[in-house]
């Protein structure tokens, strides 16, 4: 970022008080070489319904910027404006797609830009602006060398940036660099095993590679049990074990011995919200396959539908009535 962005306040040598970054800021319609554009003001209609108070400063550099745009200009003053004006509003998706055609139109460095992009990435990880201007960037250079240890980085500081997951999808698909993905994604689920986009990052490079074949199922289930029995009470693997199921040809209960293992923890009194909702969903595909159990099943599947409702999950106690309702009528006599 260039000297007068980044000096956000300067020491005044006479009195020790400190002045603001506006009082330092030089306006572009106070520049030399901006002298030759006029600025384009804002139109917000003859009765503008609220009035945003933009600082002289901001104000400023979006007329410039519209100037440029009216014109048509692509040169690298006009880069540096769209810096600026960036740093202004990082979020103005107008703005990075001027700077894109600019990069384009000049044959810019565009490894300066991923360092100018990766800057803005820190200071606004979660703009879906920055995040899509380094994607184009990454895609123009062919090269996704740096990518995935930035989406690392961005991680440690959050873990669930639904930005940077996006992204990170977009770099193993793009560029096949699902190698080592799997151990990454343990590396994450080891740290905090409630970590539901590490979940969803499992199940996506699982899809993109393998596939949920019947030994990945088995795989899969086992270690979802291992993750679950160290918190029950953790809705992510309870939602991932169901995401592995769906994918198996027989019965849901049968892959990994499923239905006695839910059944122990049940006897065992746990009364997980998760667990019970898992058990529901085991009997409502065993009486799909076994009519002749439906009697019993039904009975016990009622049962804890209403455990839900009056007991372990009362703020859903409309919806387990109705889970209850719906049952009754499809496999009731």
């Amino acid at each position: 970022m260039r000297e007068a962005q980044i000096q956000l306040r300067v020491m005044c040598s006479n009195d020790d008080e400190y002045v603001s970054e506006e009082d330092v800021w030089v306006l572009y319609k106070d520049r030399e070489e901006w002298a030759d554009v006029t600025p384009l003001t804002q139109d917000d209609g003859p009765n503008a319904v609220v009035k945003i108070a933009y600082t002289d400063a901001f104000t400023d550099v979006y007329d410039y910027f519209r100037a440029v745009v009216a014109s048509g200009e692509m040169s690298e003053r006009a880069l540096e404006l769209t810096e600026d004006a960036i740093n202004m509003n990082a979020a103005n998706y107008t703005v990075w797609q001027y700077r894109r055609k600019i990069l384009k139109h000049l044959g810019s460095d565009l490894k300066k830009e991923l360092a100018f992009c990766r800057e803005m990435i820190e200071m606004n990880p979660k703009n879906y602006q920055v995040w899509h201007h380094r994607r184009v960037i990454v895609d123009w250079l062919k090269d996704a060398s740096k990518e995935l240890r930035l989406t690392e980085m961005i991680f440690s500081q959050d873990a669930k940036n639904y930005h940077a997951w996006e992204y990170r999808q977009w770099v193993l698909r793009t560029f096949k660099l699902f190698d080592g993905e799997l151990d990454y994604v343990d590396r994450l689920l080891e740290e905090d095993v409630r970590n539901n986009s590490a979940w969803n990052q499992r199940h996506f490079t699982i899809t993109q590679t393998t596939g949920f074949t019947p030994d990945v199922i088995q795989r899969e289930v086992h270690y979802v049990k291992k993750a679950i029995e160290k918190v029950v009470n953790n809705e992510s693997p309870w939602s991932y074990l169901r995401g592995v199921v769906q994918h198996c040809d027989g019965r849901m209960g049968s892959v990994g011995d499923l239905e006695n293992w839910c059944r122990q923890m049940y006897e065992g009194g746990q009364r997980s919200p998760y667990l019970l909702t898992f058990i529901i969903d085991l009997m409502e595909d065993k009486m799909e396959h076994e009519p002749d159990l439906r009697p019993s099943v039904l009975k016990h599947c009622l049962q804890i539908c209403i455990c839900l409702a009056t007991e372990h999950d009362q703020i859903r106690q409309e919806y387990w009535r109705y889970i209850g309702r719906n049952l009754s009528h499809r496999f009731g006599a």
